[in-house]
């Protein structure tokens, strides 16, 4: 996020805040300046010293409640100089902090506005829910751009000060797609609620981008057809997810538990697992058996599925298997392996 790791600036808000801090302190202090100074110096009480500070500052003009001596005059003349000067600051800092009051939400907008138009091939999520929450959290974990698009403005309040980029609107709408800059992006994540809502975001995605790559939630089988048939890359079903976990610690616990060790999360600091495209592996543009890469000599780690050019999984894949072009390997190592592989590699 953009802006994963914003730089620490003022921001307007507390900018704004902090010269209105000043700004009644310095009201405070004029004020105290003359009232103290006509009843030390002048003998007034405090009403009359009071009301002589009012009609100096605001310089009204009305007559004084007692004759000044010269230095007195004198004394009143800077005071009441100093005063314009200081109230006149004070008062435009006021003003200022009022306007941007009402105009911040605005303003805010139109720097996210400015962000996400610089953005290309990032990825935009439809929703900030539970899953919402989920897939941000991973794309912030691998560095990936993203643009959250909402229609609940609470669920978005949290995200004013940290540097994600969002969108108050409702996903289905085409115009609101268009400024998430989706003929820009690369993938879509549908994480609403509703499969109906998720399934016209994905209509009208693919008739705005073509090449864009979708991944959508679904609560019911029957909707993960009519996803695929709308243009949705890739359904999943959370609930199913769950359930079909719950079911294998039950048949397979030893399995699942080890599963469960098995991290790829940058987030954790602790990856097993992780893949590399064939551009990386072999930078000389050519096809390679996995045995002529020496791959575990030279990283430790395990090569344990391949994936081709079409899109298909081989598990185990033989060491005597030609990596194709467009195609990746998918690796396993302990963590300190895994970080070696990506420094050889260069991922």
């Amino acid at each position: 996020m953009i802006y994963r790791n914003p730089l620490k600036e003022i921001s307007l808000k507390k900018y704004v805040g902090s010269r209105l801090t000043v700004a009644w302190l310095l009201l405070v202090v004029v004020f105290l300046v003359g009232i103290l100074g006509y009843r030390l110096f002048s003998g007034y009480t405090w009403v009359d010293a009071i009301y002589m500070t009012v009609i100096t500052i605001t310089t009204i003009g009305f007559g004084e409640v007692q004759q000044l001596s010269p230095q007195e005059k004198i004394l009143t003349s800077i005071y009441i100089i100093c005063s314009i000067f200081f109230v006149g600051y004070a008062i435009s800092v006021i003003t200022e902090y009022i306007l941007s009051k009402n105009n911040i939400g605005n303003l805010r907008a139109k720097k996210v506005k400015s962000k996400i138009d610089a953005l290309k091939d990032h990825v935009i999520v439809c929703g900030f829910g539970r899953n919402g929450d989920q897939a941000v959290s991973k794309l912030l974990a691998y560095n990936k751009n993203f643009v959250i698009i909402d229609k609940d403005e609470s669920v978005l309040e949290p995200l004013y000060d940290s540097g994600m980029l969002y969108i108050h609107g409702n996903a289905t709408e085409d115009e609101v797609l268009k400024a998430a800059g989706i003929e820009r992006a690369s993938t879509l994540m549908c994480t609403l609620p509703g499969d109906a809502d998720n399934v016209f975001i994905v209509l009208s995605a693919k008739q705005l981008n073509n090449d864009l790559k979708i991944i959508s939630r679904a609560t019911k089988e029957s909707t993960t057809y009519k996803l695929k048939l709308a243009g949705a890359d890739n359904v999943i079903m959370p609930d199913k997810i769950g359930g079909d976990h719950m079911a294998s610690l039950v048949v397979t616990p030893d399995l699942v538990e080890f599963l469960g060790h098995l991290s790829v999360s940058r987030q954790e600091g602790s990856i097993n697992i992780e893949e590399i495209a064939f551009a990386n592996i072999c930078t000389d543009g050519k096809e390679h058996a996995i045995k002529e890469l020496d791959l575990r000599k030279k990283t430790g780690c395990t090569v344990i599925g391949y994936r081709d050019p079409d899109g298909n999984y081989s598990v185990n894949p033989d060491a005597d298997m030609v990596i194709k072009k467009d195609s990746k390997l998918i690796f396993i190592g302990k963590p300190e392996q895994i970080e070696k592989l990506k420094a050889t590699y260069k991922v």
